[in-house]
């Protein structure tokens, strides 16, 4: 039994399927792309074409999504390092969804990889 965040982790990383960022940018048009980052992570970039779904309301917005409605559908998660995307993993695999991978590293190694990253426009309030 896992005692520590890491030791989740690296038990959700043993019961997943994991791409390098080199498989999810072949995959980005191939699965639906899901960011569980909070809103001001995403803020700062996101993998292009990404829904924010953040971690902690995932497992109840999955199903209301037209994107996501099969559990079928071939889904790449993320976040800033790949443990909570791992985590989210799990939990749409015990929803019954099949065809769930998480990209390890995270969008801090999609970065530093100089990979293409969207960036919302700004918010105007005029």
């Amino acid at each position: 039994m896992a005692t520590s965040p890491h030791e989740l982790v690296l038990e959700a990383k043993s019961q997943i399927r994991e791409v390098t960022t080199e498989g999810a940018q072949l995959a980005l048009f191939q699965r639906v792309v899901i960011d569980v980052r909070e809103p001001e992570e995403v803020a700062l970039g996101h993998l292009p074409g990404a829904l924010c779904i953040p971690r902690g309301v995932l497992e109840f917005k999955i199903g209301t999504l037209p994107q996501t409605k099969e559990t079928a559908t071939p889904i790449l998660l993320y976040c800033r390092s790949g443990g909570r995307s791992a985590l989210a993993a799990v939990q749409l695999q015990k929803l019954g969804y099949t065809q769930v991978v998480s990209m390890a590293g995270g969008f801090d190694a999609w970065s530093a990889e100089g990979r293409q990253a969207d960036k919302p426009a700004p918010i105007s309030f005029e």
